[in-house]
C-alpha cells in the first residue's frame, strides 16, 4: 500500500502512510488533529476512530479568534 487520502463525509481529513504492516494517520484538517500520528491496523479502524472522535462534539475543538 502506498500513501492514501482519507475522505470522510466528502472531505479529505488526512492521509495514511504505511508503517511496518500498520497504518499511520496524518491529519490535514483541524477537527481530526487529535488523531494525528496515531497508528491503526486497518482503514476501517481509522474511519471508526474519526467517526467516534467527531461524535464527541466540540470538546475536542480549540477555539481561536
Amino acid at each position: 500500500m502506498q500513501r492514501q487520502a482519507i475522505v470522510f463525509n466528502g472531505q479529505e481529513v488526512g492521509i495514511v502512510v504505511p508503517e511496518e504492516n500498520r497504518l499511520r494517520f496524518i491529519a490535514v484538517r483541524f477537527h481530526v488533529i487529535d488523531l494525528d500520528n496515531r497508528v491503526f491496523d486497518t482503514l476501517t479502524d481509522i474511519r471508526r476512530a474519526i467517526s467516534e472522535h467527531l461524535a464527541g462534539g466540540d470538546r475536542h475543538m480549540l477555539l481561536t479568534h
